[in-house]
């Protein structure tokens, strides 16, 4: 991992510690940054195994969230859970010729499958409890010396993984750590970003032989079309109709439909 790697990586987590929003965080985490630094400075090829490392992304949060929130882990043995299921992963993708375009229609359905799953489990819990989002006691000084420490520890692992190195958690296993209260719904809310991530991957690998200068403003333009298309309002927005003028008419806009709720006579 090189010191521009570090020190990307150190201002990705950085930015992540200092903002309140899960939403948020997890967008800031999926941008692609230090998976675009590592195609740069690597000259790795984008290929079927790197769409399958965004899985493994996704299996690295959901491990940490399970050990550390269920079974109760502590949180750098649960990091370290997270890394070995993604490193278990890469050995097996990368022991096997993996097409990109197989590679590409599974994680798109598997992302599909994915939401609907999280939507109706979503639909079906009791509403959640405020996460405890409180910051740690460390100063600044010392948690960015901290998490520089971390970055370059995490990258002399990701360079033992050929290809695969592209899309490692380098920063996912810090910010597992600043997000520890609130793992499940950032790894939510990561799980849709990811579909942004693919999107990325598929746009470098289709421009790659012309140049990779291209094959990033590519990719970089796929990631801000696609998440632009999830973060449009969404389906549950309100609709509000006047009529007559004198009365509102409120309506709802969901699964394709429109919801209106007339006046009532003599009301």
């Amino acid at each position: 991992m090189t010191w521009s790697a570090v020190l990307l990586v150190t201002a990705v987590v950085w930015a992540v510690s200092v903002i309140r929003s899960v939403r948020v965080r997890a967008f800031v985490y999926s941008l692609p940054l230090p998976m675009a630094l590592a195609l740069l400075t690597t000259g790795h090829r984008v290929d079927g195994p790197q769409l399958l490392g965004v899985v493994g992304l996704n299996l690295f949060f959901v491990t940490v969230a399970v050990t550390h929130r269920r079974l109760r882990w502590p949180i750098l043995l649960a990091d370290l859970a997270g890394v070995a299921v993604y490193v278990a992963l890469s050995a097996g993708v990368l022991a096997v010729p993996v097409p990109f375009e197989a590679a590409l229609a599974g994680t798109v359905a598997l992302w599909a499958l994915t939401m609907v799953l999280l939507r109706r489990r979503a639909a079906a819990a009791a509403p959640p409890e405020p996460a405890d989002a409180r910051r740690d006691g460390l100063a600044a000084p010392v948690k960015l010396v901290v998490i520089f420490v971390g970055a370059l520890l995490t990258g002399l692992l990701g360079e033992l993984l050929r290809g695969m190195v592209v899309t490692f958690p380098y920063s996912g296993v810090l910010v597992a750590v600043e997000a520890r209260r609130q793992l499940a719904e950032f790894s939510r809310h990561f799980a849709r970003n990811s579909l942004a991530l693919i999107g990325f991957l598929a746009g470098h690998h289709y421009v790659q032989d012309a140049s990779p200068a291209l094959a990033l403003v590519a990719g970089w333009a796929a990631f801000a079309l696609v998440s632009a298309a999830l973060h449009l309002p969404g389906s549950g927005a309100m609709l509000r109709i006047e009529w007559p003028m004198s009365r509102l008419a409120s309506g709802r806009v969901g699964d394709s439909r429109i919801f209106l709720r007339k006046p009532q006579r003599g009301g």
